[in-house]
């Protein structure tokens, strides 16, 4: 039996606007760094991790929270925020996570994951765990049209996310074929995947530039595995938990 997956990529997140959502599968990319953050917290044992739109948010969110259980981190701009951990993978990593939960807000790619909150299922994904997202969600979606989603820059097209769609654009190739319903964008963004390998195109990218400006260098490195990790982060109400 073969089932018919349509495949779209949206190149910022402000395209949700102009797709039905309801009923359809999101996966939502932030290469640098909101969504690799994200897979690799529920990877050292967080207990799970509440995308908020902006500060004040999150802020509001923390107040209901007992004492010692959670974690704040984001940032603004690429910006740390004042109080919170550091938001990008290692750093937060390092910081400690383990069972406890992660209110995390960023510029964009948080901001994406609440977009997105009118689809059937949303996940997280990066180049980190690429395929295990892949993986699960064909399992567990069959048939079911795919968005994935690029958080973008406040409203611009980012290099890095565009190149993390095509990289699940190739495994969804890989397990549904060649002739499966690709969209354009989906073509073109699996097309600039094979054009240079994950670390020379982040690298290249403006947001990768700015981040090595910022002495992030080792963050970006660890950015660009392909499926190192083997986590699923699904969205559950106002959270996002391992599968």
């Amino acid at each position: 039996m073969i089932l018919n997956h349509k495949i779209h990529v949206l190149t910022k997140k402000e395209e949700l606007d102009t797709v039905r959502a309801p009923g359809k599968v999101a996966i939502v990319l932030d290469v640098l760094f909101a969504t690799s953050t994200i897979a690799t917290a529920l990877a050292h044992g967080a207990a799970d991790v509440v995308p908020a739109l902006d500060e004040v948010s999150a802020r509001q969110f923390a107040k209901h929270q007992e004492p010692g259980s959670f974690v704040l981190s984001g940032e603004l701009y690429a910006e740390t925020l004042p109080g919170f951990a550091p938001p990008t993978p290692l750093a937060l990593a390092q910081h400690g996570v383990s069972g406890k939960r992660v209110i995390y807000s960023t510029t964009n790619g948080t901001v994406a994951l609440r977009a997105s909150a009118e689809a059937e299922d949303v996940y997280a994904a990066a180049l980190v765990n690429g395929r295990a997202v892949i993986d699960h969600v064909l399992g567990a979606h069959p048939g079911k049209t795919v968005l994935i989603v690029c958080s973008g820059s406040m409203g611009n097209f980012n290099l890095e996310d565009f190149y993390g769609a095509g990289y699940l654009v190739e495994l969804l190739a890989e397990r549904l074929g060649e002739q499966s319903d690709f969209s354009d964008a989906a073509r073109a963004a699996r097309a600039l995947f094979r054009s240079a390998a994950p670390v020379p195109r982040l690298l290249d990218c403006r947001v990768g530039r700015m981040m090595i400006g910022r002495g992030l260098r080792h963050e970006l490195e660890y950015a660009a595995q392909l499926s190192s990790l083997d986590v699923v982060p699904r969205r559950e109400g106002d959270r996002l938990v391992r599968v």
